[in-house]
This record gives C-alpha cells, structure tokens and sequence, in this order.
C-alpha cells in the first residue's frame, strides 16, 4: 500500500482533525514542550502513519487523539465531537465506543483468555451480551488467525499471536478510528509484516488507521505518511 493510494476526500469531512494541539509537561526541572502547535487531518478509510524518533512527542500525539492525556491548547475533534471539552466518565465511554488502541507491549490481561481479554472492552463500555459477545469476539479472533487458541492466557502464546490479540480487542466495539503505538516495534520482520497487513485490511473495510513509528523505511506503507519531530508535525517522511 502506498501513499499514493489515499482515498479522495471530496466533500467528506476528515474522521480527526487536530487543531493547533500544544501539550507542555511541567516538572521540577522545569517544562517540556511535548507537542507545539500540531495540526493535520486524517481521513476514513486512511492508513496514516507517523514517523519519528523517540521523545519526538509520537506517543503523546496519540495520547491526545484518544484522550489519554489532557492538552495544553488546542482542539481534538473525532467524528465531530471535540472530545477534550467532554468529562472524564464521558470521555472514558466515548473512547472505549470510538477508539481502539493497539500498543506495543500488546498490554493483555495476564489472567484472562484471549477470548476474555477481547470481550473485555464490551464490558466496560456496557456492550456486553452473554450470547453474542462471545461470538463476535471468536469472530474477531478468527479474523486474525487465532481463533484456535481462544482458551489460551497470553503467556501461552507468542508475541506476534499477542500483537493479533490486541488487534482483535481493539476492533471489540467496532471503532472507527484505530490507533497504534510502535506495534511492529518488538515483532520479527516476518511477523510485523503481518501485522502491517491486517491493518490494511481494517483500512480496506472503511476504519482510520493511524500508526507512530521510528521506523522510517515503513514510510511507503501508508496512504500518507507524517514526520514528528521536536513536537512539530508536518506532512512528508523524514528528509522529504
């Protein structure tokens, strides 16, 4: 998948849309500028990916995105909602419905099965059906080839079958948008290649697909690829 594969936007409007997003830490060491002034679109059907090097403010970008963290200024809105104005018990239930997170640690339910760990996100969101959230998420399991091993604990199976986990429990609430944070980052080539290939399979059912990576030879992967650096966005790989 290239970037020059990007859908037309046409009278659409983009699923996010950053608006002057800042974020600044403050510490006893002083403030650290973290993201200044970031701004870009990303729309459905998009495979956005986000390059740059680490402390380059990747993971607070996504951060921001889903709102983990809180801005410093700015405005985050996905699908029309500027969630940053909303309060933490809503934000938490319109995240858990519209975002799924894919990280690099997979960050699974050690005592939990595969299956449970993917229906655990129906339960916090109260999506929970005793009948068909079972089967949605052997579904989802089987969409990502490991449906054999649903009565596994994560210690049981490898970190490539790990990383598929967590896809399968990101999509449990049919989310528009995924993120992912370095998820090919502790896989072998041949695994994160599958990895990649899933998430154009997700781009190719309509969802927004946006990835940081230090990676920069996985530029060409993306429909359009954005560098991060020293907090500052801007549209093109590293060096372009």
């Amino acid at each position: 998948m290239g970037r020059d594969a990007r859908p037309e936007a046409g009278a659409e409007q983009p699923l996010v849309v950053l608006r002057d997003v800042g974020k600044v830490y403050h510490s006893g060491e002083g403030t650290l500028a973290a993201l200044r002034g970031v701004n870009g679109a990303f729309w459905r059907g998009e495979f956005v990916g986000v390059v740059g090097k680490s402390g380059a403010g990747k993971s607070t970008l996504l951060n921001m995105i889903t709102g983990v963290d809180h801005l410093t200024s700015g405005e985050v809105i996905v699908d029309g909602t500027s969630i940053h104005t909303l309060g933490e018990n809503a934000l938490a239930l319109w995240r858990g419905r519209n975002v799924g997170v894919v990280y690099q640690s997979f960050e699974l339910l050690p005592s939990l099965s595969l299956l449970d760990n993917v229906m655990f996100p129906m339960d916090l969101c109260g999506l929970y059906h005793p009948v068909q959230s079972p089967r949605r998420a052997l579904d989802l399991l089987r969409q990502v080839g490991i449906e054999e091993h649903a009565g596994k604990t994560p210690s049981e199976i490898s970190g490539g079958q790990q990383q598929r986990v967590a896809i399968a429990r990101a999509l449990a609430n049919d989310p528009p948008l995924v993120v992912a944070d370095e998820p090919t980052g502790n896989l072998d080539s041949a695994t994160a290649e599958t990895i990649l290939e899933l998430f154009g399979h997700l781009v190719g059912q309509g969802r927004t697909v946006v990835m940081v990576t230090h990676d920069e030879t996985l530029a060409s992967r993306f429909h359009r690829v954005f560098t991060l650096e020293d907090g500052v966005l801007r549209e093109g790989a590293p060096g372009a």
